[in-house]
């Protein structure tokens, strides 16, 4: 069985970094699809960033493309996401996802096997 255990949210400024970290164990990192989504009071999860398998295929959405990075240490079983320029509206529950895939990148949170239990970012203006 896979776990995922998100940190490294907080609550930072309009305009700061943040960093959120995903730790991976029960099966082999690997062979997992990564993303990220994040979700925020009264709206629908959304996908923010996925990485494929070996880390080479990443793909953003629109409102985060050119201000993060999603990255995977496989020695570290580790998913990050390198976020900055951050805004208000960037306010969410952040959660890390793994897919079983050597396949690519996936954008759609249905398309995902496990969940963490999702670590809060708040921007404040």
């Amino acid at each position: 069985q896979v776990q995922l255990v998100e940190s490294g949210g907080g609550l930072v400024q309009a305009g700061g970094s943040l960093r959120l970290s995903c730790a991976f164990s029960g099966r082999t990192f690997s062979s997992y699809a990564m993303g990220w989504f994040r979700q925020a009071p009264g709206k629908e999860r959304e996908f923010v960033a996925g990485i494929n398998w070996s880390g080479d295929s990443t793909g953003y959405a629109d409102f985060v493309k050119g201000r993060s990075t999603i990255s995977r240490d496989i020695p570290k079983n580790t998913l990050s996401l390198q976020m900055n320029s951050l805004k208000p509206d960037d306010t969410a529950l952040y959660y890390c996802a793994a897919k079983l895939s050597r396949a690519g990148w996936f954008g759609k949170h249905f398309s995902y096997d496990y969940w963490g239990q999702g670590t809060q970012v708040t921007v404040s203006s």
